[in-house]
């Protein structure tokens, strides 16, 4: 064999044999901490360049001083090597502990994120990554507290809405059955009343079932392409009448637009009820005026009112199931025929099903709410 071809030999095989013989120890230690891998991998490769240069240096038939220099400048070169390498891995080690007890602390307030830049490219993206999930869970978090909140006042206010009529059914109920009143005409008020009660009922236990169902997405969407334009029209249509009783002028805007895709029934209960709302927070001689359009591939079914605006704080929540501001809590004839303050959160429920948004914001002498849906392809 060519000496070159021998020397090529001699290396390889001591380089292969030193990871062999190490693999069962690297098994062991396979739930070690990062330096204990780093120095056993450091101590497998500086052996293993070890051997070979000693074996070759033997065979190679150096005099003994030669042969001794060989192994003393492998010996000095492999230590250095090897503690060079430990004290260069003793960073990652450190910034691989701190990654560590960040990511026991993720969503909490004990959260601290490195302070030194990663030693590696690997490291900088967990950390990167541990930091986006600390931000995601206190957002997540965030959420849950509004939403506790949220429902909480839902229970307190529906609670009050349903002992409202089960109150006054309750109390006409008891003076039928004790015979209180004989007159026929008093007996027939009463039965309104117990039947207005029971409606009210009806409606707050249906919105409450449907919002339910809308916030666990149980409710399957017959969707089907429909003109933007028909179904503003379907809208103004139904809701004249109120407006007519109330004094209210409903005015539209709406020209040949492009086709959507939605459940027809289904939103229309945002169209109605938006301009219902609208119709019931505007006086007498006002105007409701209902709008149409399409930009970007988006169409933007506005209604506005003449409300005289909303308070700031009341804007951001306005959606909030069961919320209806401070002026909508006392209990006077307007507040029992609000209902439950549902109304609005099944509207973005409903709006956003349809992969929709809904908006408001104030305009001059009141305030104008804004469905945005994309438009049918």
């Amino acid at each position: 064999m060519e000496p070159d071809l021998q020397i090529c030999a001699i290396a390889l095989g001591c380089s292969l044999a030193a990871p062999l013989l190490a693999a069962p120890v690297l098994h062991r230690l396979r739930r070690a901490s990062l330096r204990v891998w780093a120095a056993a991998i450091v101590a497998v490769a500086v052996g293993g360049m070890a051997a070979g240069v000693a074996v070759t240096a033997k065979v190679m038939f150096l005099s003994q001083h030669d042969l001794h220099v060989v192994l003393l400048v492998v010996a000095v070169s492999g230590s250095v090597t090897a503690a060079m390498t430990l004290w260069l891995g003793l960073s990652v080690a450190r910034v691989s502990h701190v990654l560590a007890a960040a990511a026991g602390q993720l969503g909490g307030p004990g959260y601290r994120p490195t302070d030194r830049e990663p030693p590696s490219a690997e490291l900088a993206v967990i950390a990167r990554a541990l930091d986006d999930s600390h931000r995601r869970l206190l957002a997540a978090a965030e959420r849950e507290r509004a939403l506790e909140a949220s429902r909480r006042e839902l229970v307190a206010w529906v609670s009050h809405d349903l002992r409202t009529p089960v109150a006054g059914i309750r109390a006409v109920a008891e003076a039928l059955d004790d015979g209180v009143v004989d007159d026929p005409a008093v007996i027939a008020a009463y039965h309104r009343t117990m039947v207005r009660g029971s409606e009210r009922l009806t409606v707050l236990l249906d919105e409450l079932f449907e919002l339910s169902q809308l916030q666990a997405g149980v409710i399957a969407l017959a969707v089907e392409k429909v003109r933007v334009a028909d179904l503003v029209a379907e809208a103004i249509g139904t809701a004249d009448p109120i407006a007519r009783a109330k004094g209210v002028r409903l005015t539209g805007d709406v020209d040949e637009l492009d086709r959507v895709d939605v459940d027809v029934v289904e939103f229309q209960r945002v169209l109605t009820n938006l301009i219902a709302n609208a119709i019931r927070h505007t006086p007498s001689d006002g105007t409701v005026a209902v709008s149409a359009s399409v930009a970007n591939g988006r169409a933007e079914l506005a209604v506005r009112d003449g409300c005289g605006g909303i308070p700031p704080d009341d804007l951001g929540r306005l959606f909030d199931a069961g919320y209806r501001g401070e002026s909508a809590r006392s209990p006077s004839e307007d507040r029992d025929r609000a209902g439950a303050g549902l109304g609005l959160a099944i509207v973005r429920a409903l709006t956003e099903a349809h992969g929709g948004e809904v908006s408001v914001h104030n305009v001059r002498g009141g305030c104008r709410f804004v469905v945005n849906l994309p438009v049918a392809s």
